[in-house]
């Protein structure tokens, strides 16, 4: 197993404005912030404002020369594992989200992801179970926790802290899962890089 402590990207999955999300976010890197086995940054799309997805070949093929693309790819590349938080509209998840997400392939590949959904009466459970569906097929590993966080307004004290103990329980046991991954899914990569090395030099 990999010795390197894993790099973990909290992606908040929302640009619009007054969005709850971004309290919800920094809780979540606050959080994992606290742990010694783990790096974590928060990633906020509204850097990386992406041109909507039309490239003429798939991500699978050729990555776009856009340098919006280039700047977005190269973020994601750096992390070992995600967690995506993600409100709920309309039973789905944001269009800014998946395009962030179709824009990607082999960064994607190989690396755990978590998510923390929150909204309504519902905590973002709809957009949760969408976004499973679609990282299957970029190749992403999820885990079984989620975090779901109803009535998101109302659900954070004036401290920055869920006034429900038990989101932070669940927070962790999804960065217990996502951590244990990463290092696992890690050791992989590493070793078919170094199978391609060789394979290369050959």
């Amino acid at each position: 197993m990999s010795t390197r402590t894993p790099r973990i990207q909290v992606i908040l999955g929302s640009t619009r404005e007054g969005r709850a999300g971004e309290q919800v976010a920094r809780w979540v890197a606050d959080l994992a912030a606290q742990r010694s086995d783990v790096d974590i940054e928060l990633v906020d799309l509204r850097d990386f404002p992406l041109p909507f997805f039309d490239s003429p070949t798939s991500p699978k093929r050729a990555l776009s020369d856009d340098p919006r693309v280039q700047a977005w790819a190269a973020k994601v590349a750096e992390a070992d594992g995600y967690i995506f938080v993600t409100p709920e509209y309309n039973y789905g998840y944001p269009a800014v989200l998946k395009n962030a997400l179709d824009h990607l392939y082999y960064q994607w590949n190989d690396k755990p992801v978590g998510f923390v959904g929150y909204g309504g009466i519902a905590g973002g459970i709809r957009a949760v179970q969408q976004l499973r569906q679609v990282v299957v097929e970029l190749g992403l590993v999820q885990v079984r926790t989620q975090v779901l966080i109803p009535k998101v307004f109302a659900a954070f004290g004036n401290d920055g802290q869920p006034v429900d103990g038990m989101h932070a329980k669940t927070a962790s046991a999804l960065l217990d899962e996502v951590t244990d991954w990463a290092h696992i899914l890690l050791t992989k990569r590493d070793a078919a890089s170094v199978q391609e090395l060789a394979t290369a030099s050959a």
